[in-house]
């Protein structure tokens, strides 16, 4: 029996599409996965040409799929800081946070980028889990003066060290302003849309949530992609060989509903603030998890054998099983060929105590086809080290974004350097 390597996936009126499907499908998109119910573009043809036009000038992304939950009304701050695990009393309005939402239990429900709007306005921009109707029923239970809702909102990124050039053109000057996880108003051609300086790649970069996006999205990427030509602008999928390099995780993959902060660790743990006077969902099970210590944690793993693919090229259909004395001890969440550091890397998920950099493993990158055992066909040697792998203190997205303007080409290409 021949096994189709590339089936395609149906495009149908059943699922829902971004309000940038139709102007993103013109750039020639290859692969389609579905993210939060919607399509959403994993690559333009070639993954890593588009690695590297990410970290040597300046890419377009479609990222329509991060549904925007707006939670507003009197109750809005305090019932927005029940639902995540950071003390939101250190958010500003016009700042934005790195936040996870958690239950009960402690498990991670998603990851969303938080903006906060006014004071008793925010967004939450979705990771792939749903959040609405989980939002709404935790408010009835808690007797909360809010309204939740998904909100006509679509944001793109632009990303890369040109960036900032880009955005100038577009904006003004005053984008310098704009600090890391930070926001600003703005109206482009008469749309109105709020642009903060964050992205899912751990380089310089922005987001442009476009207002009233059902109406205005065709419009404000034409507007972005013009401005763009000037520097060389691609338009590219979301690139998960950066994003691996740079240890951020992606949830239904690194993190799900079974995995908590204290987990994933690598700085993520600072997140869970158990000190705050304020109570929030899953804070006793994750003060147990503290004190007891987490059975599991995410490491970072150099992987030896053939190359991989690059994670969202369709190679990897399957977690990688993690073997250690003869049993499974965890598995890798996610993996790819690193172009600059020239090796396989990835993320696991293993025992607590096997997690100590330097551990080695045998990771079975077979494809086990109908069933969830590991092959062992396919077994090869893994040792843990730090991570993330590259820039390990998030320098590189903070960086001066007017210096690097006025260096040229040749200096942005170097500060991609990691």
């Amino acid at each position: 029996m021949t096994v189709n390597q590339n089936p395609h996936v149906l495009l149908y009126p059943r699922i829902r599409k971004s309000p940038f499907f139709y102007a993103s499908r013109r750039h020639g998109v290859q692969m389609y996965s579905v993210y939060n119910h919607t399509y959403h573009p994993r690559h333009y043809g070639d993954p890593i040409a588009e690695y590297w036009a990410l970290l040597e000038g300046v890419t377009l992304w479609d990222v329509g799929v991060e549904r925007q939950i707006q939670i507003s009304g009197p109750d809005a701050f305090d019932f927005t800081n029940l639902l995540v695990t950071r003390d939101l009393s250190k958010c500003k309005v016009g700042q934005c946070k790195y936040v996870f939402l958690t239950d009960q239990h402690g498990g991670i429900l998603n990851d969303p980028i938080l903006l906060r709007l006014e004071e008793n306005r925010f967004w939450l921009s979705l990771a792939d889990s749903d959040i609405l109707l989980w939002a709404r029923g935790v408010a009835t239970h808690a007797g909360m003066d809010v309204d939740i809702r998904e909100v006509d909102v679509g944001p793109v990124q632009v990303q890369g060290p040109k960036s900032y050039a880009v955005m100038r053109d577009l904006l003004g000057d005053s984008v310098a302003d704009i600090r890391y996880y930070y926001l600003h108003d703005y109206t482009i051609d008469g749309i109105d849309v709020t642009v903060s300086r964050t992205g899912y790649t751990g380089e310089i970069g922005y987001e442009i949530y476009v207002h009233n996006a059902s109406q205005n999205a065709a419009r404000l990427w034409e507007l972005v992609w013009e401005a763009g030509q000037a520097h060389g602008m691609k338009v590219i999928g979301p690139c998960h060989i950066r994003r691996i390099e740079g240890g951020m995780l992606a949830h239904g993959a690194d993190i799900t509903f079974d995995t908590n902060p204290f987990e994933v660790g690598m700085g993520y743990d600072w997140m869970v603030d158990l000190d705050q006077e304020a109570d929030f969902i899953g804070k006793e099970a994750l003060r147990r998890v503290k004190a007891e210590g987490p059975r599991r944690k995410l490491v970072g793993l150099e992987i030896g054998g053939a190359r991989l693919g690059t994670y969202n090229d369709g190679s990897m259909i399957d977690p990688f099983p993690v073997h250690y004395d003869g049993g499974v001890v965890g598995q890798v969440t996610s993996a790819c060929w690193s172009p600059r550091l020239e090796k396989n890397i990835g993320l696991a998920l293993v025992e607590a105590d096997l997690s100590a950099v330097g551990t080695t493993f045998s990771v079975d990158t077979g494809e086990r086809p109908g069933t969830l055992l590991p092959s062992g066909e396919e077994l090869v040697e893994a040792v843990v080290v730090p991570k993330p792998f590259i820039d390990p203190t998030k320098e590189q997205p903070k960086g001066d974004v007017t210096a690097l303007a006025a260096a040229g080409p040749s200096a942005a290409t170097g500060a991609a350097g990691g």
